[in-house]
């Protein structure tokens, strides 16, 4: 199945409506499938007119899960997660919808890699789990402050699990960071071991001891104006005047 911008649309909706409780919500039409899934809002703002045109984002929220979830649901709830509870970033307010963008990626074709270097860049994303030497210093609770962070919900290995005496620790990067931050592998694989926590030095080692999950997603993305435009021809249009309905409804 290829991620539709109906998923996309969805999730919107579902923190369109969470965000003004007056609007009704629209019917989902797409498949009950079930996949894992991220959902990632952006924050767009216009290039200067010196420039090439187009858009600057920055990453407001996104949260996942490695677990598959049916669609209708599962995509609301994680469009709710990563705008209200990504804890590197404030809630997302009513007044920041019409700068936002969401993005869908459903994940498929995982696969157990090789070794850290088995995987290719700008097709994969990586999932890594390793338990850190426990002669080196002690490993952070923190993620990494990168803008490109993922964050991760309804996972055994979240960013910093443990187990008994010895601490495992994980994290996930979507195929889109590693090009989109310039990245090589051994890059890649360096920020994942410090998104996870570990605060050490990273030696050859230890990159040998990470465990790698590589995988695929498929990802939709649609703008503010193309969810109007999408609401409106369902039927259900977008109320322009928040603030003067907010005043109708006291």
């Amino acid at each position: 199945m290829v991620c539709r911008p109906e998923h996309a649309f969805h999730a919107f909706d579902t923190l369109y409506c969470a965000l003004t409780p007056y609007s009704k919500p629209v019917e989902p039409l797409f498949a009950d499938d079930k996949y894992p899934l991220f959902v990632t809002w952006n924050a767009r703002t216009r290039r200067s007119s010196g420039g090439s045109g187009g858009w600057n984002t920055r990453l407001r929220g996104c949260i996942g899960t490695f677990d598959a979830q049916p669609l209708q649901s599962g995509l609301g709830e994680y469009a709710l997660l990563s705008a209200f509870r990504d804890h590197r970033f404030r809630r997302v307010e009513r007044r920041e919808l019409p700068s936002l963008e969401c993005g869908v990626s459903l994940l498929t074709d995982f696969e157990d890699a090789a070794s850290y270097l088995d995987w290719t860049v700008g097709t994969h994303g990586i999932q890594i789990s390793f338990t850190p030497p426990s002669t080196s210093p002690s490993a952070s609770d923190a993620p990494s402050p990168l803008s490109s962070a993922i964050s991760l919900l309804s996972r055994p290995l979240t960013s910093s699990s443990s187990f008994g005496a010895r601490r495992t620790l994980s994290a996930t990067y979507l195929p889109e960071v590693a090009p989109d931050q310039g990245w090589e592998h051994i890059d890649a694989i360096d920020s994942a071991i410090r998104k996870a926590g570990w605060n050490g030095r990273i030696s050859e080692d230890l990159r040998r001891s990470v465990r790698v999950r590589r995988y695929q997603s498929r990802k939709c993305v649609v703008s503010w104006d193309e969810f109007v435009a999408w609401r409106d021809g369902r039927g259900f249009p977008v109320y322009p005047c928040w603030d003067e309905i907010d005043q109708g409804l006291k």
